[in-house]
Formats: structure tokens, C-alpha cells, sequence
């Protein structure tokens, strides 16, 4: 168990100093991410919405094989 408190401090460190480069703007672009094809956008006379299907399964699959290449040590 100390390891996985350990992987949540690493995980949470990262998380801060990616949410500090964005913030301050510091040039990271993210690109298309968010923007994907598949991804669901509808916008009416006064009514938008937007899912992004294809951005969430590339996200789960990206996290799915840090998480099991992590595990695996």
C-alpha cells in the first residue's frame, strides 16, 4: 500500500505542474484535442450541445496502458 500512496503524490504533482503550464500559458497547445472526429456537437437557435466521444475513449485507452505499464513494476 505505501507504493500506491506513493503513485497518487507522483500523479498529483503532475497534475499541478500540468495545470500550471496552462494556466500561466506557457505555449502548450493541446491541440485537437477535444475536437475530434466522432466527437458530438449539436448547436441550435439557443440551445448547444457537445459530448466528446471520441476524445473520452482515447483518453481511457491512453490511461488504461500508463496504468498497466505503472502496475506492472
Amino acid at each position: 500500500m505505501p507504493q500506491l500512496g506513493k503513485l497518487f503524490i507522483l500523479a498529483g504533482i503532475f497534475l499541478v505542474v500540468v495545470g500550471l503550464l496552462l494556466v500561466f500559458g506557457t505555449g502548450i497547445s493541446l491541440g485537437r484535442i477535444g475536437k475530434l472526429p466522432g466527437d458530438i456537437y449539436v448547436k441550435r437557435d439557443n440551445f448547444t450541445f457537445y459530448f466528446p466521444l471520441t476524445t473520452s475513449i482515447l483518453l481511457s485507452v491512453l490511461l488504461t496502458l500508463i496504468f498497466s505499464l505503472i502496475s506492472r513494476k
